[in-house]
């Protein structure tokens, strides 16, 4: 018998198999859950086909657990992006219904009809660091919001309210000169101080947080945090959703990918772009993050800024234009440190680290590609700059 393709739909309790063959003529198919008996049955299920692929939909989000519980089970696992097996399901009914064994149909029929799936394997250093930024990122929505609260309370306690930037040693200082004898002032007082409280307590473990991105990117070997504008969380998330950047064909490619390759919106004589919407829009705000540090220093980055304003470019196209030149500085420095963690400091081989990615491998068609303008090589001066 030749190779089978196991597509799996996954769901939290659930999972919906379909065996089919090369020519797609369904062998085999079933629903089970997925606690550790329902496991096991999909898993004798499936290994009833000696040469075998399994293809998850979402391994990086709903199909996470069952493919890594199948890869730690010596399985060969392939992830399958949702659009496409949505196109799939479309393509083959020509309608949009959804059903599971559908779903898993469409599945198994992009594994054997696509090539270049990711191919997924056991979580490493890099979903590590996905998990630590997320969790900072969480911390300073919390940060601000709590911020936001106590700014609307000091406005009703103080003439004039609180400066912008507010630290909680600030606020306490400003709430200690006020002793309200009113009954809703004692009441906005006390819970301004129940919110410095807890600014405090979200400020210790937002330090924590950083220390442990800090430590945890350094082991990784990559020297992002040289790049001025890239602090220890930008850097874990930059590593954390690309995994390996090696699979980005160009800097175009890549560019495409976050959203910083803008588009072709030209009409009849009109020649224009427009800013791109799509693309991985976490990685998109590490690079305005990068852009904004690097517009408020002598950095190359305002200079060329300044260079795009002299040319007639308003401040959002000029913005938008170093944005992608960030966007090439950033894919040079992942490049040169995945090529310094292939070969090791001596020369040879060392350890690699597994892709990981939150997307997979992207497809870039010709109206994706990044255009001509920002993405030229010819820099007057290196854009790299130490922070």
């Amino acid at each position: 018998m030749g190779q089978v393709i196991i597509g799996v739909d996954p769901h939290k309790r659930s999972a919906t198999i379909e065996v089919i063959d090369q020519r797609e003529r369904v062998l085999d198919k079933g629903r089970f859950g997925t606690d550790s008996d329902g496991y096991q049955d999909m898993l004798a299920a499936g290994r009833k086909h000696g040469d075998r692929i399994w293809a998850v939909e979402g391994c990086s989000g709903i199909g996470r657990h069952v493919a890594q519980r199948l890869v730690a089970d010596g399985e060969t696992v392939l992830d399958v992006p949702a659009k496409l097996s949505a196109r799939a399901r479309v393509f083959s009914t020509g309608q949009g219904r959804k059903t599971d064994p559908v779903d898993a149909h469409s599945v198994a029929v992009v594994a054997l009809r696509t090539p270049d799936l990711r191919q997924v394997t056991v979580d490493d250093t890099t979903v590590a660091l996905r998990l630590l930024v997320d969790r900072r990122d969480q911390l300073g929505r919390a940060r601000t919001e709590i911020v936001s609260r106590l700014h609307h309370l000091l406005l009703e306690l103080i003439p004039g309210g609180a400066k912008k930037f507010l630290s909680a040693q600030q606020a306490r200082a400003l709430l200690n000169t006020v002793r309200p004898r009113d009954v809703v002032g004692k009441t906005r007082r006390w819970l301004a101080a129940e919110l410095i409280h807890e600014l405090v307590t979200i400020d210790k473990k937002i330090k924590i947080a950083n220390a442990e991105l800090t430590e945890l990117v350094a082991s990784t070997g990559s020297e992002l945090q040289k790049l001025h504008g890239i602090g220890p969380s930008g850097a874990a998330r930059l590593i954390g959703d690309i995994g390996d950047v090696s699979r980005f064909t160009s800097r175009g490619h890549f560019a495409s990918w976050n959203g910083t390759a803008p588009i072709d919106a030209s009409s009849g004589d009109q020649n224009r772009h427009r800013l791109s919407r799509a693309g991985n829009r976490r990685i998109n705000r590490v690079l305005h993050i990068m852009a904004v540090v690097q517009l408020r220093n002598d950095t190359e980055g305002r200079r060329y800024y300044r260079r795009k304003l002299a040319e007639g470019k308003t401040t959002m196209e000029a913005m938008r234009a170093l944005k992608r030149r960030l966007s090439d500085v950033v894919y040079r420095q992942m490049t040169a440190d995945a090529k310094q963690l292939r070969t090791g400091p001596g020369g040879q081989a060392g350890a690699t680290l597994q892709s990981s990615a939150a997307d997979p491998n992207p497809k870039v068609d010709t109206s994706e590609k990044s255009l001509p303008g920002p993405a030229e090589d010819q820099l007057r001066a290196p854009l790299l700059t130490a922070s």
